[in-house]
């Protein structure tokens, strides 16, 4: 290429294969337990939400414990070459979700996870209700 050239610098290519989406519940899962996260749930939303197929929710003890449990958990989430990992909440870390493609985390301090009762929303199942009526 001469020195005059507008052509693209290549870019690497990370070569590392997706992620298969039980090694990357698996992998969340083994990241909030070795960041010492607390009550951690897992919820099978498939068949009830097309956002996700899992959604897990777990507690950390203060700002800064659910700050650092949602770092860790895309640092390892990317070393197993999970991309496009999306997340919000970090600034307050009141309640910190990590959107993982097929997984959904939600981290919360104890009184939040308390007020929005996720797993209630998101366990029962309403066909089941129906038919008990």
């Amino acid at each position: 290429m001469n020195a005059g050239s507008t052509d693209p610098i290549p870019q690497p290519i990370d070569s590392r294969p997706a992620a298969a989406p039980a090694e990357v519940l698996e992998a969340t899962l083994a990241s909030l337990e070795d960041s010492k996260a607390e009550d951690i749930v897992n919820i099978d939303v498939a068949g009830k939400s097309t956002l996700a197929d899992h959604m897990i929710v777990a507690t950390g003890r203060s700002n800064r414990h659910v700050g650092a449990i949602a770092d860790r958990l895309v640092e390892d989430l990317g070393a197993i070459g999970v991309k496009g990992i999306r997340v919000e909440g970090l600034p307050h870390c009141d309640w910190v979700l990590i959107d993982a493609g097929d997984l959904i985390i939600h981290v919360f301090r104890p009184e939040v996870r308390q007020f929005y009762n996720l797993e209630k929303m998101w366990a029962a199942d309403p066909v089941a209700e129906h038919r008990a009526r």
